[in-house]
């Protein structure tokens, strides 16, 4: 969850129909945790790169992640996200009740593992190992080649990476992990997604 990420949707144009109601929801509910457009868009393409594949993804807010995903998805693909807070995954649910292939539940994202394995996940509520919560074992959530997206990092100008001038052991963790490949992409000049692709 991007702060202020809804509002970076204002005077976009062009959104896809599901990403534009999410937003729409989102605002509605003054919910400022959207993610950015442009990290919507990398969603988009890395979904249609799942094929018929299971798709999973922590926090779902109002749904403006899980409808770009659905957007850029394959036939086949399944898609589930979970959200803890029940009214939010509520309205997210409503926003997908015709899109079969999509499920929101509402519960703590280690609930999303009982779904799995996964060929592409999504940590944007849980599991990614930031703050004192500490990260999932690709091992017991993802399919050989599956890959893992987590989103809000600042940009990495050096090593070893550092935020707020500590270290980071959260994108450490990832781009050390010796069962992943990982790369980091900037996706705006100030926010930053990792890959991790998960090799057995």
């Amino acid at each position: 969850m991007t702060e202020r990420g809804t509002a970076a949707y204002d005077g976009v144009e062009g959104l896809p129909p599901l990403v534009r109601s999410a937003v729409a929801s989102a605002r509605a509910a003054g919910f400022d945790f959207c993610c950015l457009p442009q990290q919507g868009m990398l969603l988009r393409l890395l979904a249609g790169g799942a094929g018929a594949g299971v798709i999973g993804e922590t926090g779902t807010g109002f749904g403006a992640g899980l409808a770009w995903l659905a957007d850029g998805a394959r036939p086949g693909a399944r898609l589930i996200s979970v959200e803890h807070e029940p009214a939010r995954a509520a309205a997210a649910a409503a926003i997908f009740s015709g899109a079969p292939n999509v499920e929101v539940h509402a519960g703590g994202w280690q609930a999303l593992h009982a779904f799995g394995p996964f060929d592409l996940l999504v940590l944007d509520g849980g599991g990614q190992g930031k703050g004192d919560e500490p990260p999932l074992d690709p091992a017991r959530w993802m399919r050989p080649g599956g890959l893992i997206v987590i989103d809000d990092f600042t940009p990495l100008t050096g090593w070893p990476p550092t935020f707020a001038g500590k270290p980071d052991p959260a994108r450490r963790y990832w781009l050390d992990h010796p069962r992943l490949r990982a790369t980091q992409v900037n996706v705006t000049p100030d926010s930053a997604t990792i890959l991790a692709t998960y090799v057995g």
